[in-house]
Parts: structure tokens; sequence; C-alpha cells
């Protein structure tokens, strides 16, 4: 029991096991992403063409944007905890309805129900993990919600590539059954885990969230200096909400929140409009379009690879984050994603387009030099989006909002993804027959533009707790907030109170704090 304990109050197995749900939906997108380009899939669902695979593939988008749309409202009535354990259990639902699919209708309802599942864990996950983490590892537990994505992807791709094999509906059954596996893992195991601290402040329970905080940040010893620091910041923040501030929607177009939220949303649609969704859902076709592979499995390991890059390359983000910051990471990434695309869509554009018997646009390279070009600048590109803003859509967003607007902000931030997603998933099939080459210069463009737009107006957030955002975004500084000033404004607002139990003063907890971390 005692190694139980051990387990499921260890920040990094919390935050781990928390991110099994990014597994769910990077198994759907890897098994379907594999599944769409064989023949046993083409066959049995009678050649879907561009508008009605965009329709399918967006069936998860449209699930996502209304489950992240309202996963604010269970989130903080009943619990990041307890809506992480109903949202896998749905999930399971919808992977039964997709592996026992008999026609594009049932595959559709199944994917919806998986997209309103995985729509509500993509909200909650980093919500959770932001409020368990101390603030110098939270980019890093945050991180491993997009590392877990990339995992899921994998391991369901190379499922999927060895189910092809099969000649019969076993070969997309099967990676669609197997998909519901995380998510029973997930719903089983999640009771075992702690709520979020801050939840449990915000509904009065504090005598819970203190010994939340004591197990999770200082060995379950309730008069840690940081344990105490850390209670006295959340309980008057707490104080500040419920009887200066109020809980309302509202709130989130009021002045000072409304540019937060603004940031946060344009964050999330920016991270779609970077072209990843060409690479993960259509990388199969990107491929073939482009006549890399002279077969469909040549064509499937050329594809996969980009995911065993996708996997191996977030891992200095998991790393490095809390040290590079979220700044530079994300201007550069939007930058290097930018010239990786611009030379995609320069070496497509000086082959040959013409259609082929199926009536698709296909390109004649006329050179193994040029695909194989194509093929390292979308892995480069892979690999930009991997380490910078696959993890940094997820960070910034859940740690910039007060506590009395969190989750209904976060869950805005994570529809507006959702929605760009299932934009791109229903127009790009489209768009890869109609603008040839000229998609990936578009898409180049997006990310010159987000790159500027990151510069202009996103603040460093990189070093400090969630209770004192208010203060980074009153300075909205481009790097980071001097100490001195931090305690100024700490003192001014009263977010922390002197005397505490189990120290002299807050200086002396600080102090202790600061050798203790030092050590």
């Amino acid at each position: 029991m005692g190694v139980l304990t051990k387990i499921t109050t260890n920040i990094y197995s919390i935050g781990a096991f928390a991110a099994i749900a990014g597994i769910m939906f990077g198994f759907d997108i890897g098994s379907n992403s594999g599944v769409i380009g064989t023949i046993q899939y083409q066959d049995y669902f009678n050649r879907p063409d561009a508008l009605l695979q965009g329709g399918i593939n967006g069936a998860l988008s449209a699930g996502c944007f209304v489950g992240a749309l309202f996963a604010g409202y269970p989130a903080d009535r009943f619990s990041r905890k307890f809506t992480l354990i109903g949202a896998s259990a749905l999930f399971v639902v919808g992977s039964v309805f997709q592996a026992a699919s008999n026609g594009v209708p049932l595959l559709c309802v199944g994917r919806v129900l998986n997209g309103l599942s995985v729509g509500v864990t993509s909200m909650v996950v980093p919500l959770y993990q932001s409020e368990v983490a101390p603030k110098e590892i939270r980019g890093r537990l945050v991180a491993i919600q997009q590392w877990a994505i990339t995992w899921g992807i994998f391991i369901s791709f190379w499922i999927q590539y060895g189910t092809q094999f099969i000649q019969s509906t076993a070969a997309f059954r099967i990676p669609w059954a197997i998909q519901g596996v995380p998510a029973l893992i997930l719903c089983a195991g999640m009771w075992a885990f702690p709520h979020s601290p801050r939840w449990l402040a915000d509904k009065g329970r504090m005598d819970d969230a203190l010994r939340v905080l004591a197990d999770i940040h200082g060995s379950g010893d309730k008069s840690h200096p940081r344990v105490l620091l850390e209670m006295e910041e959340i309980e008057a923040t707490i104080h500040f909400d419920k009887n200066i501030a109020s809980h309302r929607y509202a709130d989130l177009l009021k002045p000072g929140m409304a540019y937060r939220v603004s940031l946060g949303v344009c964050l999330q649609i920016w991270q779609q409009l970077t072209g990843m969704n060409i690479i993960m859902f259509y990388v199969v076709f990107l491929f073939k379009q482009a006549g890399i592979g002279d077969s469909q499995e040549a064509t499937l390991v050329s594809s996969g690879v980009s995911y065993v890059v996708n996997v191996v390359m977030t891992i200095p983000a998991i790393l490095f984050v809390d040290k590079w910051g979220r700044r530079p990471t994300l201007i550069f990434g939007a930058l290097s994603m930018s010239i990786f695309l611009w030379a995609v869509g320069g070496v497509l554009a000086t082959g040959t387009w013409y259609t082929d018997n199926n009536g698709e646009w296909l390109v004649d390279l006329a050179s193994k030099t040029k695909a194989n070009g194509v093929v390292a600048c979308v892995y480069l590109f892979v690999a930009s989006f991997a380490t910078t803003w696959g993890p940094l859509g997820w960070i910034y967003p859940a740690e910039i909002y007060p506590l009395r607007v969190r989750a209904m902000a976060i869950s805005l931030s994570t529809a507006s993804n959702w929605l760009f997603n299932w934009i791109l998933n229903f127009v790009v099939p489209l768009m890869m027959q109609r603008l040839h080459y000229g998609l990936y210069l578009l898409f180049a463009a997006f990310n010159f533009l987000m790159a500027l737009h990151v510069f202009i107006a996103y603040p460093e957030t990189k070093g400090y707790t969630l209770e004192e955002m208010d203060i980074v975004f009153e300075h909205n500084p481009r790097k980071k907030i001097p100490r001195e000033v931090l305690e100024k404004w700490v003192e001014e607002k009263g977010l922390r109170r002197a005397e505490a139990a189990g120290s002299d003063s807050v200086n002396d907890k600080k102090a202790e704090l600061a050798n203790e971390e030092a050590v």
C-alpha cells in the first residue's frame, strides 16, 4: 500500500498517468491516418471521395470541439479527476462503435463519441497537470501530454501497418478496437490519483487541499516551506476571487482578461495552422501524391518514419522547455516550420502535375533526389513542431489564467483548437487536390505570421507560479520580471500573509525554500 501511495503522489507519476488521455487521442489519429490508405478500407467504404473522407476525419474534430467547449462545467463542478474518468469511459464506447461499424454512418458516430472524449481530456489534462505541478517543472509536466499523443500516433500507426496484411475488414477493425485499451486503463486507474489541490481549495476543502499539496510537493510534510507558501497564495487568490471577482463567463470579456483569452485562443488556432495536420492525417496521401514509394507498403513505411521523428523530437521539449522559455521556443519553431514548408512547396512546384485513373492529382518530380528532398523536409518539419509548438500549444494556455476562470478559459481556447482542426480535416483533402504545391506555401506563410504574433504580443511565463500570472500580464514582459518587482507587487496585492503555521514569517519560509532548492 505504501508503494502505491508513493506512486500516486509522485508528481511525475500523476502527470504521466493523466497523459494517457493523450495516448487515446494519438491512437485515433495514428490508426485512422494509416487505415485510410489501405485497399481494405477503400474497398469496404466504397472509396470515399475527398469530400466524404474529409467528413469522416472531421467527425472526430467536430466531437472534440463540442467536448472541449463544454468541458469547463464538469471540470469545475465535478472535479478535474472525475471528468477525466467519465471522458475515458465515453472513449471506450466510441472505439467499440468504430470497430463494429458496418458503414460510414456508424463509423462517424463512433468518431464523434471519441471526439467528445478527446475534446474533454485535451482541455482537462493540461489543466490538471498545471495545477498539480510546481512552477519549476510545470512546462515539462504538461509537455508529457504532447509526448503521449506522439506515442499514441506512433504505436497505433505501426499496429495498423502490421494489420494491413490481413485480407479482411480486420485490417482496420483491429486498430480501431485497440485504441480503447488506454481509455480503459485511464478509467480504472485514475481513481487512485489525487484531486487538483487548487480545485479542492476552490470548493472550500482546505484541509484536503493542504494534504494533497503536502503529499505531492512536501513528501507528506504539511509544514514544508514550499507547501505553506503555495497554500497561502492559493488561499489569498481564492479569497480575492470569492469576495471581489466572480466566476461568470462574462469575466472572460473584461479588458484585461479578454487579452489573455485572445492569446490562448490564438495560440491554439495557430497550432492547427502550423500545417501539422497535413502530416499527421494525410502524410500517406502526401507521399503517394509525390510518388514516394512504389507500393502501399513502401508508402506506409515512409509515412511511419514521420511518427518516429515526432516521438523522439518531443523529448528535448520535455527536458528543456522550462529552461528555454516559452517565447523563444515558439518563435524559433514557427520560423523553422515555415522554412521547411517553403522548401516542400518549392520542390513540388517544379514537378509535372497530372491525374491518375481515379481522378486524383499526383506529381511527377522526375528525380529521386527531389522526392528524397520532400521526405527530408517533411521529417525536419515534424521535428520542429514536436520540439516547439506541439507541447507549447498545450502548456501556454494552461498557465496564463486565474483560478476563477481557468477552466472556462482553457475550455474556450481548446475548443478553438478543435474548431480549426475540424475545418482543416474537412478541407485539406480538397486543398491537396486543388491547390497542389500552393497548400504548403500557404501554411508556410501562416508559420511566419505566428512567429511575428508571438514576438509582438506574448509575454514570457516561464518560472512563475499560476498565482503570479497577474503580474506577468500587468507588465507584459518579453523577458523575466526582476524578483524585486515581483515581491513588491505581491506585497501590494496581499497575496501572501505573514505568520503561517510552522514558520516565523514569510521571509523565513522563502529563505528556507531557497536553501532547499540550492541544495
